[in-house]
């Protein structure tokens, strides 16, 4: 897929902004012999659906933090200010629990969403 395009319900659409994206990867502290995939893992599958995608990923951004409580993740806090002054419009995730696991967090992706600050996750 060409860059500036997203796939939506099997249709190809122009985006009139393009999207550069951040990935993120994120794994919990707690009972660590749980987690699915690793934040290497999680980095290298997103790279290869970026490859594939054709995806243009700006930033790398991860860390090993509990998402269940607001504000105490800095890595997160990076990247929500890095959306806010424009350095990315994209977020890049395994997972949508990798993103967040409380309602603070979720808001202020909403946020960033309705002000069409973040246009893609």
């Amino acid at each position: 897929m060409e860059q500036g395009m997203k796939q939506v319900n099997g249709a190809s659409i122009v985006l009139s902004t393009p999207v550069k994206y951040c990935l993120y990867a994120r794994k919990s502290t707690e009972s660590e012999e749980r987690q699915i995939l690793s934040i290497d893992s999680q980095v290298k599958e997103m790279m290869q659906i970026a490859e594939k995608e054709n995806l243009h990923i700006v930033d790398i951004k991860s860390e090993s933090h509990s998402a269940k409580n607001v504000g105490e993740r800095l890595i997160f806090n990076e990247l929500i200010n890095g959306i806010r002054v424009g350095k990315f419009n994209g977020i890049l995730t395994w997972a949508p629990d990798r993103i967040s696991r409380n309602a603070g967090d979720l808001g202020s992706i909403v946020d960033l969403m309705d002000q069409k600050l973040l246009l893609d996750i």
